[in-house]
């Protein structure tokens, strides 16, 4: 596709083709071919540790093909022949194996205490022998938690780590341990080698402007259209490090520069991006979708402003605490705050608003969509509050349901 500009429209088509909008969810059983076909397009599933409807890396994929078996992915990340691994992409997040070789120069920075937390590198020079004797503890017991280790509790909050867990921390980030599997949401950490399968360990590092090169690549597939900011953002990879690559995707042709509609910024288009006529989707989507988790990205395109209030004091919430997008056909029509309730075995919607723009028959949209969410986690029954301007007719929808 050869476009000097894109119009709004054509953007959102193309980015949300990028994202695996655009195709039929698969009838019948579902496998790991059809979450590989997900991380075609994705690249990566955002791991996060809020579970208040279902731990978001579970949902990219249900939001792309509907309901699946949630082991299906677990097993993915901790059995053999292990198809994914944990590592820093955007945030934490499972990647296909075959990314491990693009990581390593960020793994080489960090070991060098360059790219990771202030408080991290510096624990990281001044405790070393202890990271060491961390790490021996790995290598012999392996798989471990870093609970494991005696004596070592921390004082809770983000800062509030033990002495053990900023140890393991560092060495994860410095691709000295991986993650073999966890137990619960607790990691149980391993040395690569024996986590990462050998035909992909054993391969030759390549050289840091190339791997980048390659993440890039992995961005532009994923976006289909996109600022340079977006396009570094998709790995967390800094201007330094990322725009001179941009530049060679753009001398290869690989990267089209373009005007979009409304855009400030120069936009690049990916050199296999479609271009649908139409875009037909349906679908609730988590705050770490790749689709929606760049705010500055989301509103460009959809005009819909989003943010996460999580840590927002309750009385000062817009919209509520753990907020779902929806996605209808090229749009984001609607929010709704939901919580599964599993003790109850409900799913409560806690709050929907529309969208100025939402047709008509959003609500009877969105309670096809909850139905279907209700019915993947396992619960029995679906209860929408009164709050949001959308509620009254959502209720009235489910009722008719």
């Amino acid at each position: 596709m050869t476009k000097e500009k894109l119009s709004l429209a054509a953007a959102r088509r193309v980015a949300l083709a990028a994202q695996g909008f655009q195709r039929e969810k698969p009838e019948g059983p579902v496998s790991y071919r059809h979450l590989k076909s997900v991380l075609k397009h994705t690249g990566l599933f955002q791991i996060d540790s809020v579970s208040a409807v279902v731990r978001a890396h579970y949902m990219p994929a249900f939001s792309r093909i509907g309901a699946y078996s949630m082991p299906i992915l677990d097993d993915a990340a901790s059995r053999s022949p292990r198809r994914l691994f944990e590592y820093w992409a955007h945030e934490t997040s499972y990647l296909p194996v075959e990314t491990w070789p693009l990581v390593q120069w960020r793994m080489a920075n960090a070991r060098d205490n360059r790219g990771i937390y202030g408080r991290l590198a510096e624990f990281g020079r001044e405790k070393a022998d202890y990271v060491e004797e961390i790490f021996r503890r790995v290598e012999v017991e392996g798989p471990i938690a870093a609970s494991k280790i005696e004596g070592q509790k921390g004082e809770g909050g983000w800062w509030g780590w033990s002495d053990a867990k900023h140890a393991f921390e560092w060495l994860f980030w410095a691709g000295r341990i991986t993650t073999a599997s966890r137990r619960g949401f607790e990691r149980l950490y391993d040395l690569p080698e024996r986590v990462i399968p050998r035909p992909v360990f054993d391969q030759p590092t390549p050289e840091p402007r190339d791997a980048i090169r390659e993440l890039l690549r992995i961005s532009a597939r994923a976006l289909g259209v996109a600022t340079a900011a977006d396009l570094r953002d998709y790995f967390r990879l800094s201007p330094a490090e990322a725009d001179e690559r941009i530049a060679e995707l753009v001398e290869t042709g690989e990267l089209q520069p373009v005007r979009v509609e409304g855009w400030s910024q120069k936009a690049f288009l990916f050199q296999d991006a479609r271009l649908p006529r139409r875009i037909e989707a349906q679908t609730l989507l988590a705050p770490f979708d790749p689709l929606v988790w760049e705010r500055g990205r989301t509103e460009r395109l959809f005009g819909f402003r989003y943010r996460i209030e999580i840590y927002t004091p309750a009385h000062k919430r817009v919209h509520g605490y753990y907020v779902l997008p929806f996605l209808l056909d090229e749009a984001l029509v609607a929010r709704l705050d939901v919580k599964a309730d599993r003790p109850a075995g409900i799913l409560r919607v806690q709050s929907a608003f529309a969208e100025p723009r939402a047709p008509a028959h959003t609500a009877e949209a969105v309670g096809v969509e909850l139905r279907r969410m209700s019915e993947w986690l396992g619960l029995s029954g679906i209860e929408v509050g009164p709050a949001g301007d959308l509620a009254p007719a959502l209720a009235g929808a489910m009722d008719r349901g």
